[in-house]
């Protein structure tokens, strides 16, 4: 009996190390297959995917015998997401683009690669301001990928109709503003006011171009700016409190609105979809103190744990190539992060990315706060307080500058 349970625990023990030994090659050959995917996370609409998975993935994949998966998670859920994998020590994600001003709370919570070892992979050709946008401390966590700027929108007929020169500064513009409402009887230019991110783009813009900051909100620049907001009001469209990214290119082709600034997509929208050739652009208007313009767009990071890091990098590169940025200029109208990316595009395109070139020389990054939302909702908190409902500047700007100093100081004892 003694001999037989010795046996049968050898027998037990073999059974269990062939176990193991099993289990160990299916874990090679899963972690091996994983090596042939590799999982891009983006945030596209729907034509922008369109050109990805036709025109960009399958040079890539083609070359290097490899299957792209293409995931679809916005800015704000793309932190939840990568923040959830990264506690539970099961990453599943090898690549993200992600918005510009989404980028610090990947940075404090640890989730994205120090990227500094792969600095030379940036091309010399690259707009040298897009480069900071992904560093923190000395540290590249982020690689340029797609800036965007906004740019002025405005109808050739109607300027000519009355006789009347695009505005390159604010004077300018309030007389144009007021010339289109004696005119018309109607309001015809936009500023954003719709209470949401869009009007914080038009509320930086305002309040940097008159030598302000507005994440302090009750500095000169920042008065200056609600000052003359408040002065061209009643002269500015009644659409401006609807208006958003989209909205405008709708005004622009139905003729409801002669003036807007906004995102350079509309160009390609206006041309091909509706036929509005009489819809052009320039870089827009300066400020008291300078022009000034938000710095919008995406750039890319791998994630921490990336299961196809090597990969990654590689895909990396490639995305920032002339080939790949030439295919996003002409087949989408994005704007590129190469300045020699601009060759192949059509003939009524190159007004339109000459504007947007001169722009991006105005552009300025949003500050990579960890209490941004306090900061965007401050600035709406100030908007609707002063502009809709009448109270008074210097006051009101001081209640949000509090506020926003109350949202530093949580941030940083933290």
């Amino acid at each position: 009996m003694k001999k037989f349970y010795t046996k049968l625990i050898a027998v037990l023990i073999i059974i269990s190390l062939l176990g193991t030994v099993i289990a160990g090659c299916g874990s090679k050959t899963q972690s091996e297959a994983r090596k042939k995917v590799l999982k891009v996370s983006m945030g596209l609409g729907e034509a922008e995917w369109k050109v990805m998975k036709e025109d960009i993935f399958p040079p890539f994949e083609q070359k290097y015998g490899v299957k792209i998966e293409p995931l679809q998670i916005e800015a704000g859920d793309l932190i939840k997401k990568l923040d959830a994998m990264h506690k539970a020590n099961a990453m599943d994600i090898d690549i993200i683009t992600q918005d510009n001003m989404q980028l610090a709370p990947l940075v404090a919570k640890g989730l994205v690669e120090d990227l500094s070892q792969y600095r030379d992979m940036i091309p010399k050709e690259v707009i040298p301001s897009l480069v900071p946008v992904g560093e923190f401390d000395g540290k590249l966590y982020f690689m340029p990928y797609r800036p965007n700027v906004e740019i002025a929108f405005y109808n050739e007929d109607k300027f000519n109709e009355y006789g009347l020169k695009l505005p390159t500064n604010w004077d300018e513009l309030l007389q144009v503003a007021k010339t289109f409402k004696e005119k018309e009887g109607i309001g015809r230019v936009i500023i954003k006011e719709n209470l949401g991110p869009d009007s914080t783009v038009h509320m930086f813009d305002l309040i940097r171009s008159a030598g302000g900051d507005p994440t302090v909100l009750n500095d000169e620049g920042s008065i200056k700016a609600f000052t003359f907001l408040k002065e061209i009001q009643p002269y500015l469209s009644p659409d401006s409190k609807k208006a958003d990214w989209n909205t405008p290119v709708e005004y622009l082709a139905k003729e409801s609105v002669y003036l807007v600034q906004n995102w350079p997509y509309t160009a390609n929208v206006l041309v091909e979809q509706y036929g509005k050739k009489n819809i052009l652009a320039y870089h827009g208007w300066t400020g008291p103190v300078k022009e000034s313009h938000v710095l919008g767009g995406e750039v890319i990071g791998i994630p921490t744990g990336a299961p196809n890091k090597e990969m990654a990098i590689k895909f990396m590169e490639y995305l920032m190539s002339k080939e790949v940025q030439e295919k996003l200029v002409t087949k989408l109208g994005w704007p590129s992060m190469r300045s020699d990316a601009y060759g192949k595009v059509a003939e009524w395109q190159k007004p339109y990315f000459e504007a947007i070139n001169e722009a991006l020389k105005h552009a300025e990054p949003r500050p990579n706060l960890v209490y941004w939302a306090d900061v965007d909702k401050a600035i709406n908190g100030a908007l609707r307080e002063i502009i809709f409902e009448g109270k008074d500047i210097k006051t009101t700007l001081d209640k949000y500058h509090n506020m926003i100093e109350e949202a530093k100081k949580a941030a940083e004892s933290k």
